[in-house]
């Protein structure tokens, strides 16, 4: 792809904006920056981009510049009914993603993971086999590197891991993995997408320019992925854990197996730090796109078996007086949460936060049989309620501070106190890990001062 001396408007200057700026003017392009914020609110990301060759249009956008470029590089976050962004189609240009953009200058194997819970897990412990197996690897995507920053740099990579969004998805044209994870769908951003269907179709987008060569891994236990394999071209491998199969990796009896092409590895699964039936299958995944790529079945299981865990994700933060305190933030959808409330009985949930659009049905019988109590916050507080607070005790709280500390008043010796909020933090707090740690202080405080 050769962008010398094209005009390339790039639309939001977070940390994915500054490489993609840098990245272009580095190969030869004229690069305008456009952002609503104004430059002293920009002031760390213009740091960054001093002495670089990059215009600016601050505090506002103007739609001649998008009419005017030859391409437009946008954040995913843009929705795509922006009237910017229509201008620019009007006008015959292209629009593309930071992940489009990089993928286009990328020649090794790549992989990429989505689904709507799991990807991030799935992504690190993918990334964490390939290294294992002696491949120079490169993580990012939707978790930590934007993917431009590999392409952008001078080093030599042999395998691409990328976690990749529905958003990212949605604006993809050539973006072609070797091997393409979908994990599972259930409802999500249903604040941003019309219908569940635009969502499940934005999803299906990662298999869209595959062939035979490559390869769609997808989770047959999931009823709504298993219904894509006729759409996908790609060469299918399926994962389950409830049946057995002659071509794919399942999970039986405590063993993960992997049969391809008249081989078979088997993976014990006793020493794995990580437990749960999500986690199984985030851990299938990985090791199938890992094989499928040449990954050594031994040094791959050494990793798995390494494998602690992300933060954020039903981490005990400690227990108090004979009750466990989980915090699971990272849960922003129901699909985490009913995860969440299979692994625990007896528990005290404390739940909400902006909401996503979503129905909270899917918990009732989990709500039904495991919560004793349930304490909601935030936004999504009366909505829940009127869907689920039948259900079990239910209370309201103001701040997540008072809701720790109810919860500590009302869960008896043995029972789980568990933070899973089943939806978007925006309404209280800068974003999920804000929101961890405010309860993770808020657990900690627990029992000082002659508190509860």
């Amino acid at each position: 792809m050769d962008i010398k001396g094209q005009n390339i408007l790039v639309v939001g200057l977070a940390r994915t904006g500054v490489a993609v700026a840098r990245f272009l003017a580095g190969r030869g392009a004229r690069v305008t920056v456009t952002d609503l914020r104004d430059e002293s609110a920009l002031a760390g990301s213009l740091e960054q981009l001093a002495g670089v060759p990059v215009s600016y249009v601050l505090g506002r956008h103007d739609e001649v510049d998008f009419a005017a470029a030859d391409m437009v590089v946008v954040s995913p976050g843009v929705p795509q009914e922006s009237p910017f962004l229509q201008a620019a189609r009007r006008a015959g240009r292209e629009v593309i993603t930071e992940i489009e953009l990089a993928s286009r200058f990328i020649t090794v194997p790549m992989v990429a993971i989505t689904g709507t819970n799991g990807k991030t897990t799935t992504t690190t412990i993918a990334g964490e086999i390939f290294t294992a197996c002696g491949f120079r690897t490169f993580v990012g995507g939707n978790i930590g590197n934007p993917l431009i920053e590999l392409v952008e740099g001078d080093g030599v990579v042999e395998r691409v891991v990328v976690e990749i969004s529905s958003f990212q998805l949605e604006w993809i044209s050539q973006f072609r993995p070797k091997v393409a994870v979908l994990l599972n769908i259930t409802e999500d951003h249903l604040d941003r997408y019309a219908t569940f269907q635009e969502y499940i179709d934005a999803k299906a987008r990662i298999f869209e320019n595959q062939d035979t060569t490559d390869w769609a891994v997808l989770n047959m236990d999931d009823p709504i992925v298993a219904g894509l394999a006729g759409r996908i071209d790609a060469t299918i491998f399926p994962m389950s854990q409830r049946q057995e199969l002659a071509e794919g990796i399942f999970h039986r009896d405590g063993v993960i197996t992997f049969r391809h092409a008249g081989r078979e590895e088997r993976f014990p699964t006793e020493r794995f730090r990580i437990t749960g039936v999500h986690n199984t299958e985030n851990i299938m995944a990985s090791l199938a796109a890992a094989l499928l790529l040449g990954c050594d079945p031994a040094r791959a299981l050494a990793a798995v078996e390494e494998f602690g865990g992300l933060p954020h994700r039903m981490e005990l933060v400690r227990e108090l007086d004979g009750v466990r305190y989980y915090e699971d933030s990272k849960a922003t959808n129901v699909g985490s949460v009913e995860k969440a409330l299979a692994s625990f009985t007896d528990i005290t949930l404390i739940a909400g936060g902006k909401d996503k659009g979503g129905s909270y049905a899917p918990l009732t019988d989990l709500v039904r049989e495991r919560v004793r109590y349930m304490i909601l916050i935030g936004e999504a507080k009366e909505r829940m309620a009127g869907e689920l607070g039948h259900l079990s005790d239910t209370r309201m709280a103001v701040t997540l501070e008072e809701a720790v500390e109810l919860a500590a008043r009302l869960t008896a010796p043995g029972g789980v106190v568990l933070f899973s909020p089943a939806c978007s933090s925006f309404d209280m707090f800068r974003d999920y890990e804000e929101r961890a740690a405010r309860f993770r202080a808020a657990v900690n405080a627990l029992g000082q001062g002659g508190a509860a």
